[in-house]
């Protein structure tokens, strides 16, 4: 009888007290993934969690409560709805900064991802002291935005129209940030060449992955720099040429160092961008809950454009 019970016995299924007899046990499953998951990545990913949501999540959320009421950023306030996203549909300066925004982003990320790319390529090729070049080249990168704010503004205030008036120029013989027509060139010309070291860093660690065999098939085949260039070298950086509009756009809308070093929103407010108006009026014109609401706006502005700009580019990319 025993021997007719013993290979029963061993098709008995082993019980969970099995897994105390000593013997060590198989790490955790997630319930998400059937990989098995340390608890040394829980230990680091969820303090950074926790960190990023308190500090970035929680007065996100806050500012947007604080949209809704009538807060001047001390004292009571009161819920009033709304009233503050209307009124900005309808307040000319806020309109105004707006459009300026749009106009001055879409030119420096243009002109910054021109340059970063001639440049990248250029740095990228065979040229002597290639290394001490993209140290130089990426020097600019390393100030402090409002520091070499205030040396652009005195080349911008005293050398610049001495020399314009030394080649008779007329519109350069006066200072530009003094020009309601011309004050944008400055803000333009310094977040140019402060923005461009990062982004030719990015499209020469794009080049990098680019193998030189290609570029030797190429020239057996007889293509002209030229057509290496927009037939090869464009389509195999198209994902670092996306990464690059999208950072360069989202920079030139935050535009704010320039603005307060060199014209501080003049003359007559014609250089205002979104984000000095917020500073400005919120934290300093007693309208924290109004300017709140230009900044709630103005996120779901930006997101929308760098939605956009990820669909139509990632779809254009060829690798």
């Amino acid at each position: 009888m025993a021997n007719a019970q013993s290979p029963a016995m061993t098709n008995v299924p082993v019980s969970s007290s099995a897994s105390q007899t000593g013997k060590p046990g198989k790490k955790r499953k997630s319930a998400f993934s059937k990989r098995k998951v340390d608890h040394a990545y829980y230990w680091m990913a969820v303090p950074a969690a926790v960190i990023f949501a308190v500090f970035l999540y929680v007065p996100f959320i806050q500012g947007v409560g604080y949209s809704f009421t009538n807060s001047q950023g001390y004292g009571q306030s009161k819920f009033i709805g709304l009233k503050n996203y209307f009124a900005l549909f309808i307040d000319n300066r806020v309109g105004h900064a707006y459009l300026f925004t749009f106009l001055i982003s879409v030119l420096i990320t243009i002109l910054v991802n021109l340059i970063a790319m001639f440049l990248a390529v250029a740095l990228n090729g065979k040229i002597l002291f290639k290394n001490g070049f993209r140290a130089i080249f990426f020097i600019p990168y390393t100030l402090a935005v409002l520091v070499i704010g205030y040396v652009f503004k005195y080349i911008f205030m005293t050398p610049l129209p001495a020399l314009g008036q030394a080649l008779h120029i007329s519109w350069l013989s006066q200072s530009l940030l003094t020009s309601e027509r011309y004050a944008w060139v400055p803000i333009v010309f310094l977040a140019v060449w402060q923005s461009v070291a990062y982004s030719t860093l990015i499209y020469l660690a794009g080049l990098q992955t680019i193998d030189d065999e290609i570029y030797e098939a190429a020239s057996i085949d007889g293509v002209n720099p030229w057509q290496r260039f927009w037939q090869i070298t464009f389509p195999l950086i198209g994902p670092f040429f996306t990464i690059n509009l999208v950072l360069s756009m989202k920079n030139a809308f935050g535009t704010f160092d320039q603005v307060m070093a060199l014209t501080q929103g003049g003359p007559d407010s014609s250089t205002e961008t979104v984000t000095y108006l917020i500073y400005t009026n919120g934290l300093t014109g007693g309208e924290y809950a109004y300017e709140t609401a230009n900044a709630v706006l103005f996120f779901i502005v930006l997101a929308i454009i760098a939605f956009i700009q990820l669909k139509f580019f990632g779809n254009k990319e060829k690798i």
